[in-house]
């Protein structure tokens, strides 16, 4: 355990935050496609829903539920790959 763990934490942290940016991109989607949660649950996928209809009059109610995810994906997967970064053995 002294010698692969340290070897394998990095691998792991980055696989389990791919995961979690993936989670949320999917739960988006089917949120969006009407099969995910419930309408009165708010999600960001339910929100581009409800303002497909208003993207020329109010575009704001689709590119800011877009921007959320896109920069909470992005966030989780930096997050992931700086503490690879930090918690590399080889790099000491």
């Amino acid at each position: 355990w002294w010698h692969i763990l340290p070897n394998v934490i990095g691998p792991v942290i980055v696989a389990a935050t791919l995961g979690v940016g993936n989670a949320i991109i999917t739960e988006s989607t089917l949120s969006f496609l009407g099969i995910g949660f419930p309408p009165d649950v708010p999600t960001w996928g339910r929100m581009l829903y409800d303002g497909q209809n208003y993207i020329a009059s109010a575009p704001h109610l689709v590119i800011f539920p877009g921007l959320a995810i896109f920069v909470t994906v992005l966030s989780v997967n930096y997050v992931g790959d700086g503490l690879r970064d930090a918690l590399d053995v080889r790099s000491r």
